[in-house]
């Protein structure tokens, strides 16, 4: 079984929950305040760990309260650490998030997260058949060098482009998996996309979005599922119906889980369905890095 590394974002999810989402200009009254461990790396390494990979972190953390906090769950989750450094020169990196009807709204303050460069990514061990994953809360250049030290030693380099933002070809060109829900492909792909799209419709946007002809690009989808173009070849998952209560890393429990499953050597097919139970489980429960699955759980469901 290969291994996840995944290079990322750790903050600490300060989550206000309230009857609705106030419009500009207005306060609402809200119900209570929770906190979590998440950011996007965090959340995927969780999930990776969880789901019974093994699995490292890169990243970055303030020497504060809350990066003392994180550091200990992660430690509880089986993660790796050895790679995730401690700086005095931020605040560890925290998300401002309000959930309401299921749905949320999102504002992060990097802190930490920001100062990840290139000596942070440059000494991992990855060997051929470890899976390497980031995503963009970090900077790109950091992440570009990450790809290029897995495409070195043989690993698959996975790239979730979330928070959505332009991007270099060259750091697509070294993606050997894209994952991404059809507001990030739109936005990448310069055409716009809404959730009534067919699927052919999105599944050609991605067609055009391939930087290399064996490139995969995973394109989520919420309860409609998952559509993939692996390749020349079109895949689909079915959505799955449950009910919501915080959407909150559901697309990192779907990346930490299908980079748990291409290590240990499952079919991009089999992975892909595996991930999409395991979100599914994900938004059933508050929160981001406590929401994960286990292995036993999400077999529950298949």
């Amino acid at each position: 079984m290969g291994r996840v590394f995944v290079a990322g974002s750790i903050n600490m999810d300060v989550v206000a929950t309230a009857d609705r989402h106030p419009r500009i200009g207005e306060t609402v009254a809200g119900r209570q305040v929770l906190y979590f461990p998440g950011g996007k790396g965090a959340n995927q390494a969780v999930a990776a760990s969880r789901l019974g990979a093994r699995t490292t972190l890169i990243g970055r953390l303030g020497k504060d309260s809350f990066g003392a906090e994180l550091k200990g769950f992660l430690s509880e989750q089986g993660i790796d650490l050895g790679y995730v450094v401690e700086t005095a020169e931020a605040h560890t990196g925290t998300a401002i998030i309000t959930v309401a009807e299921a749905d949320n709204t999102i504002v992060v303050v990097p802190g930490a997260n920001a100062l990840v460069g290139a000596d942070d990514v440059s000494v991992v061990p990855m060997l051929a058949g470890d899976v390497a994953v980031s995503q963009f809360e970090i900077p790109l250049p950091a992440i570009a060098a990450f790809f290029r030290r897995a495409r070195a030693a043989g690993a698959v380099t996975m790239l979730n482009p979330a928070p959505a933002q332009k991007m270099p070809g060259e750091l697509l060109a070294l993606v050997d998996i894209l994952v991404l829900n059809e507001t990030e492909l739109g936005f990448l792909a310069g055409v716009e996309l809404s959730e009534s799209d067919a699927a052919a419709r999105i599944t050609d946007v991605a067609r055009k979005l391939q930087a290399r002809e064996d490139q995969t690009i995973c394109v989520t989808l919420g309860n409609r599922g998952v559509l993939a173009l692996d390749g020349c070849e079109e895949i689909s998952v079915a959505g799955r119906v449950v009910k919501a209560v915080d959407t909150t890393g559901a697309g990192d429990c779907f990346v930490g889980a299908l980079a748990a499953q291409l290590a240990d050597g499952a079919a991009l097919r089999d992975a892909l369905a595996f991930a999409n139970a395991a979100a599914s489980i994900s938004v059933q429960r508050m929160g981001a890095g406590p929401s994960m699955p286990t292995a036993a759980e999400v077999a529950e469901v298949l």
